[in-house]
């Protein structure tokens, strides 16, 4: 095998691909990429989880492929030079790397070790902006669960109908959801779950710009996105997801509007008292015209005052402050409104101006005198 290509592209195919490869793995070629050429250069990483392989072009002198240590071949091809990198292999899987006057040779895996990516018939398929399915995941990934006693809320949940995609996430405190409406779709109402660790790296390949693409298609256990030259496959999460419509209120006796930036300061500002050691909820007094905010832990006491339309009749309510500031960030539009019913129910955020394309939800704090 022997290929040679601009250094800068190499880089960021093997930093896409390594995205899927094993950190530890009891089989060392999942620690690797693999890397052949055909038609053009191909970079593959797969725990067997999730893969990705993308595609570059390159000057391919002979056909082949080999597996290399991902971390190692990655910070190889950083530290080299600018210009073009040739690389190349013989019959004993010893790999030779060059560019300028630097040069590297280093011990590959054979490919026969590299598995492959699994294949599945694609039941449904979508297509939609990367910048608008790179907000929808930023918009919603903070609240995917961590946790895997209950794996089905460590990814989110994509539901269509109609010709509406809606994601949702939750973690038990919070609940994320963001829909948008498609314009090209063949895919029928359906729904399923995809690992927020493979969104994560969906969202960091989609780049913002307006004419990108994304493919989805769904199979029976497995989903692809197809974003330009690179593919990232994934297990799907078996499970019932929470029914998130009804956990969602219909009514609220308190509809508060806010100044998003606003609120955002006065959370930030009274816990910065707060800490690992030091945890406590951030005390909210809804009054008339003003949010009065307190937060108190053994370091002392801070307080601040968030203007506001509306009364919530001297409602105490506390949060977590990081909860509330992830989905305030989320949120995006400048004008928020706040709505609640009372201190043990949940706290739902929606664009002031009456749009449905989010709603975030917060679980609020147990107070205690």
């Amino acid at each position: 095998m022997k290929f040679s290509c601009e250094k800068y592209l190499l880089q960021a195919a093997c930093n896409i691909a390594s995205r899927a490869a094993a950190s530890k793995s009891p089989i060392p070629a999942l620690e690797g990429l693999q890397i052949s050429c055909e038609d053009k250069l191909y970079i593959k990483g797969y725990d067997l989880k999730k893969g990705i392989v993308t595609g570059i072009d390159a000057d391919i002198s002979q056909r082949g492929v080999i597996v290399v240590g991902a971390r190692l071949f990655g910070e190889m091809i950083r530290r080299l030079p600018d210009g073009i990198v040739v690389v190349s292999t013989d019959e004993k899987d010893n790999i030779s790397v060059k560019c300028g006057k630097s040069q590297f040779n280093i011990l590959g895996i054979s490919a026969e070790d590299y598995p492959e990516l699994p294949s599945f018939d694609t039941v449904n398929s979508i297509r939609l902006p990367q910048r608008v399915l790179k907000d929808m995941i930023n918009k919603t990934l903070f609240a995917v669960s961590t946790d895997e006693v209950r794996p089905i809320y460590t990814g989110t949940l994509f539901e269509v109908e109609e010709d509406r995609l809606t994601l949702v996430s939750v973690d038990g405190y919070r609940l994320a959801r963001r829909t948008e409406k498609l314009e090209n779709s063949k895919l029928e109402s359906c729904s399923f779950v995809v690992p927020g660790s493979a969104l994560s790296d969906v969202e960091k390949i989609c780049t913002d710009e307006e004419e990108g693409e994304v493919s989805i298609s769904v199979g029976q256990k497995h989903i692809s996105f197809e974003i330009g030259d690179t593919v990232v496959i994934t297990r799907r999460l078996e499970g019932e997801f929470l029914n998130y419509r009804r956990s969602i209120p219909e009514s609220f006796k308190y509809e508060i509007k806010v100044d998003r930036a606003e609120f955002m300061a006065s959370i930030d500002r009274v816990s910065l008292i707060v800490s690992e050691k030091n945890s406590s909820p951030v005390r909210m007094t809804v009054n008339d015209g003003t949010i009065d905010c307190l937060c108190v832990t053994p370091i002392g006491r801070a307080e601040d005052v968030c203007t506001c339309e509306g009364n919530g009749e001297g409602l105490l309510i506390g949060f977590n402050d990081r909860y509330m500031k992830d989905a305030l960030k989320a949120a995006g539009c400048d004008e928020l409104k706040l709505c609640v019913n009372t201190a043990a129910s949940p706290c739902i955020i929606k664009a002031a101006d009456g749009s449905e394309d989010f709603t975030y939800m917060v679980l609020p704090v147990r107070l205690h005198a």
